[in-house]
């Protein structure tokens, strides 16, 4: 263990640095090196110095701003501050002095001297000033704390100003770009239909195991275009607020009884299993059919997509005289706690893009990370809620993850969505 007294140095100047390290590491202190205000305020913390240098001039703080950050905490208050600085005009040490530094040392710095000078300070010596300088020096520094945040406020504004605007940009070229591929994507669909109905095609297919993968893999693949367009546009009406409800009465039960005899193939292809009991969904509720079953699907998915084949996906429901909560749970590898926020944030995945598959239905498949951020759209413009809760990601004990969604009986009868 190092016993040595500790120096923490923040200082963006490489020279500065190693002479100082040189200097006062043959001196026998041992010293770090921050190189940022933001840098230096957590070496402090992880070091707890027994003495803190500091230029007053750094690229994100004044050494100031720093010095009246680390006084705020009890483990600093007490430790000695000095500046080392090129700075030699007129009320700058008693600005210093002001924000709370203890010291204040001028460069270049006296190689021989300079150890003493630390050992000084360290032995519990402080700068004086008089009581006169030193209020004029506070009304100087809270002046200048004003107008530094001004500056801030306004550069941030400015920079808002541009993410909004480069936001707007992306959000009419994404819908643009989805518009613009749907079009021939609805033609392609269309003769991709006409080439199933065909009677050739058909004789074809029974006669030629080649050419009924070659016209199968070619449907598929079409259909998982369109889909992905679909989810893109949808999200993009989502984020804009383009997307209305359409409100009418809904027989939840059927719908999910839809929803899980459409997802069973998917399950039977990962050998999954579905438990539920549709009795235990309302036969009415006021919603939109065709988004809310997209919704659900999405949720389904999801639950499939992160459960291993051979596991076990159930799905329950709970009426309340206002709502039904609606529970998704899986045997899958589950969610880390830091991103059962963020998955349902348009384009987060949890996985690792550099794995990502084609594929939506293997096991941890891939996608554009839509799916969860359109139930989250659609269920929020119903007046609902949508949320995760699991234990955390282990892809040996596999943890699961249960989704919930709290919708209404009620929506709104006209809700644009606000995301």
């Amino acid at each position: 263990m190092d016993n040595r007294i500790t120096i923490l140095y923040i200082e963006d100047d490489p020279g500065s640095q190693v002479l100082v390290e040189r200097v006062l590491g043959d001196a026998g202190f041992r010293v770090v090196v921050a190189s940022r205000g933001l840098e230096g305020l957590e070496a402090a913390a992880k070091h707890l110095p027994n003495l803190i240098l500091m230029d007053i001039n750094l690229p994100d703080m004044t050494g100031r701003e720093i010095t009246t950050r680390l006084r705020a905490d009890e483990r600093f208050r007490s430790v000695p501050i000095v500046a080392l600085t090129a700075q030699s005009q007129a009320g700058e040490r008693e600005k210093a002095i002001a924000a709370g530094l203890t010291g204040y040392l001028t460069k270049p710095i006296d190689i021989d001297a300079f150890p003493s000078q630390v050992a000084h300070y360290l032995s519990g010596a402080k700068d004086a000033i008089s009581l006169d300088a030193l209020a004029q020096a506070q009304f100087e520094y809270n002046s200048e704390l004003v107008l530094r945040l001004e500056q801030k406020v306004r550069e941030l504004e400015q920079s808002n100003a541009e993410l909004r605007r480069l936001d707007k940009i992306k959000e009419d070229f994404i819908q643009l770009t989805a518009h613009e591929l749907r079009t021939p994507m609805t033609l392609i669909y269309g003769y991709s239909r006409l080439i199933q109905e065909s009677p050739v095609v058909k004789r074809l297919k029974s006669e030629s195991p080649e050419v009924k993968a070659f016209v199968d893999g070619l449907v598929e693949s079409i259909e998982r275009m369109s889909g992905v367009i679909n989810e893109i546009l949808t999200i993009s009406r989502i984020a804009t607020g383009r997307i209305e409800l359409a409100i009418g009465p809904v027989n939840l039960m059927r719908t999910m009884e839809r929803v899980l005899q459409d997802m069973s193939h998917i399950a039977r292809q990962r050998n999954q299993s579905f438990t539920y009991d549709v009795r235990q969904f309302p036969t009415l509720l006021q919603a939109d059919a065709d988004l809310l079953a997209l919704a659900l699907s999405n949720v389904i998915g999801n639950a499939i997509k992160y459960t291993p084949d051979g596991g076990v996906i159930s799905v329950t429901a709970r009426t309340n005289p206002n709502s039904v909560v609606i529970a998704v749970k899986d045997t899958g590898i589950g969610i880390n706690k830091e991103d059962q926020q963020r998955i349902f944030d348009r384009f987060y995945t949890a996985n690792n893009t550099q794995l990502h598959s084609t594929s939506k239905t293997a096991f941890r498949g891939g996608g554009l990370g839509l799916g969860l951020a359109i139930c989250k759209g659609i269920i929020e413009a119903h007046g609902g809620r949508i949320w995760v809760e699991s234990e955390g990601r282990d892809e040996v004990k596999l943890p699961g993850s249960t989704f919930y969604i709290d919708l209404p009986l009620q929506a709104p009868a006209v809700r644009r969505v606000l995301t």
